[in-house]
């Protein structure tokens, strides 16, 4: 009898790694592939990092480290809450883990109950509702249109709260979108959080410092509600360390306390030579950070520019992080030969197959007349990517 859990059965495979693992593959047979698929940034990690994880390795910084990760990395994360955020924090508020998406994973995982509701505006990262699912929980969906810049309204969160909510996911910077909340717009969903006292916020905020309109803002930053915020932040992206599996939870303690309860049972603490890299990373200079930022924002307005030329694409202006999320809807329906495109997914499964660019469809974020591309690649790539883009949907009668 191979019979696998429900659990495990009620859980879709994630379509990035889907699409990245297909143009892997492509790539082996000698294609010529452009990987538009994957939120990686293509910027090796700083040296200065690199050298303290040496340092650490020389140092016999090799066991097991605490649960919750070590004492000096949680004083450095607090030091970055002040210095960064203007937010106070205490090491006890602090939990880090095997990456950000073991933050997230962990805090849902400790909050959901079997038929409690999470709210997640769509467009959404692929692995929210996955994670909810794995929970027991619901996931309810909220729709951001692109007319509003894939931003959800107080409005339609007042709507979607029911008895049974137990928290709101908040991407911003978003994946897939590039969308930023600012303040205001923040502080208008809060004001409607307050009515609803069982209602957890989770901001995943691994995108912070990819932000092309100023400072970042954090629903933490509200006194009033900061009780019932869970920042999610990590490494990863900010200073191209993905691979490193560095994130972090920082939260009310009684949160903290359950998710160091159940990492405690099935991960333990993080790699202890990351942590010592990411402490680097946090206490060191920034400028590397400012660096890849400014490299970020060219590569936007260079695709952004670009795929507006495309006819039948539909585009906004990404705020943060390093994804365009074209409207494509207008190529439904049209083939080539006897190959038709029937939704986004076909759509990415053609433009990888046939103009040899992987990208995602946007079925996987819940925006299914969309799809999604990654400018975390070089200037070169993204003028050829977008070339035979455009000369690959131009088949299309």
């Amino acid at each position: 009898m191979q019979n696998l859990s429900d659990r495990l059965n009620r859980l879709a495979p994630s379509a990035t790694l889907a699409m990245s693992q297909k143009s892997s593959e492509l790539k082996a047979q000698g294609v010529d592939v452009i990987n538009m698929s994957v939120g990686e940034p293509d910027f090796n990690t700083p040296d200065h990092i690199k050298a303290a994880a040496v340092k650490a390795i020389e140092e016999n910084w090799t066991r097991y480290s605490p649960v919750p990760g070590y004492p000096s990395l949680k004083e450095a994360i607090v030091k970055k809450l002040k210095n960064e955020n203007g937010l106070d924090y205490k090491p006890s508020q602090i939990i880090v883990s095997n990456g950000a998406k073991q933050s997230v994973c962990n805090t849902i995982m400790a909050l959901v109950n079997a038929g409690d509701e999470v709210i997640i505006p769509a467009p959404y990262w692929v692995s929210y509702p996955q994670m909810v699912l794995l929970a027991e929980g619901t996931p309810v969906f909220v729709e951001a249109k692109i007319e509003a810049d894939f931003k959800i309204t107080p409005e339609q969160l007042e709507a979607a709260i029911t008895p049974k909510t137990r928290a709101i996911i908040l991407c911003s910077p978003s994946n897939p979108t590039g969308s930023v909340y600012s303040k205001e717009e923040l502080e208008a969903l809060k004001n409607v959080l307050l009515k609803h006292e069982r209602v957890i916020v989770i901001a995943d905020e691994i995108y912070e410092h990819i932000n092309y309109v100023g400072k970042h803002a954090s629903m933490a930053e509200f006194d009033d509600i900061k009780e019932r915020v869970v920042i999610i932040n990590g490494v990863s992206k900010a200073y191209a360390m993905t691979g490193w599996r560095i994130g972090f939870v920082a939260a009310p303690e009684w949160i903290v306390k359950g998710s160091n309860k159940l990492q405690g049972q099935y991960t333990s603490g993080p790699c202890s030579v990351s942590q010592k890299a990411a402490e680097a990373a946090w206490n060191g200079p920034q400028d590397c950070v400012e660096e890849m930022r400014k490299a970020f924002e060219r590569r936007k307005n260079l695709i952004v520019k670009l795929t507006k030329e495309v006819p039948g694409l539909e585009v906004n202006n990404p705020e943060g992080a390093f994804y365009l999320f074209p409207k494509c809807s207008s190529y439904f329906g049209k083939a080539d030969g006897d190959r038709v495109i029937n939704n986004s997914t076909d759509l990415a499964m053609y433009l990888l197959e046939v103009g040899h660019v992987a990208t995602v469809g946007g079925d996987a974020f819940g925006s299914p007349e969309c799809f999604r591309m990654s400018y975390a690649t070089s200037d070169e790539n993204i003028v050829e990517a977008i070339r035979r883009i455009k000369e690959t949907l131009a088949r299309l009668k």
